[in-house]
């Protein structure tokens, strides 16, 4: 499914965030890339995410290199930031009722889909707010109704957990493992090891942008 062989990433002269990274990750798997900032696991994502090019080496993702991959044909592929990006001055349903627009979704489908949506994710007391008014766990639940209109192939997310409850991080565990866990190929970042393992079969540990142990191997 997944397949990186020497790569690198140099973003300034003579330092690099990757460093000679290889892994494989099958179809359906679910791998965490543990490390703590600044250790290269959010910069992976990015770079499959196609947000970051490498700087040389190769990603392949069903057989097609990164470069010729197309996001809109080739694959469905979902992407969760520990940042979520939305229109901060339109409410919750807007931003949702946008994205089915730009998905062209038939009108008549819209309402019901939303509506399914806020449920699935215990939102609807939201919907009328302003994404600006969102606490940041708000916006991630946000982010999973988002990513709900659609069936993915991949789903990336990068370290969501840090700033949550343990309340609130059971929650999204379980919205992780409901969705897309053996029905997607997952890669979470995290630098929690014990949540990795928790949520995730194989865990692949970043360390000043190298791969210090690849539990894939085992």
């Amino acid at each position: 499914m997944i397949v990186v062989r020497n790569l690198y990433l140099k973003y300034v002269r003579e330092y690099y965030a990757l460093h000679d990274i290889n892994f494989k990750v099958e179809q359906n798997e679910s791998v965490a890339f543990v490390g703590q900032e600044e250790s290269g696991k959010t910069s992976m994502l990015r770079i499959l995410a196609k947000l970051e090019e490498p700087t040389r080496g190769e990603v392949y993702i069903r057989d097609i290199p990164l470069k010729k991959l197309n996001l809109l044909t080739d694959i469905k592929m979902g992407y969760l930031p520990s940042t979520p990006i939305f229109f901060e001055n339109k409410t919750v349903e807007q931003n949702l009722k946008w994205l089915l627009k730009e998905q062209k979704v038939p009108k008549y489908e819209i309402g019901t889909k939303i509506n399914d949506a806020l449920i699935e994710f215990n939102i609807q007391s939201i919907k009328d707010k302003k994404i600006k008014e969102l606490t940041i766990y708000e916006k991630y639940l946000v982010s999973f109704a988002r990513l709900y209109f659609r069936d993915l192939d991949i789903i990336l997310i990068d370290d969501i957990f840090l700033s949550c409850t343990q309340e609130q991080i059971d929650v999204l565990k379980e919205i992780i493992k409901k969705h897309y866990l053996g029905k997607s190929t997952m890669i979470i970042a995290t630098n929690d090891k014990q949540l990795a393992e928790q949520i995730c079969q194989k865990q692949i540990y970043f360390e000043s942008g190298s791969i210090m142990e690849d539990k894939n191997e085992k």
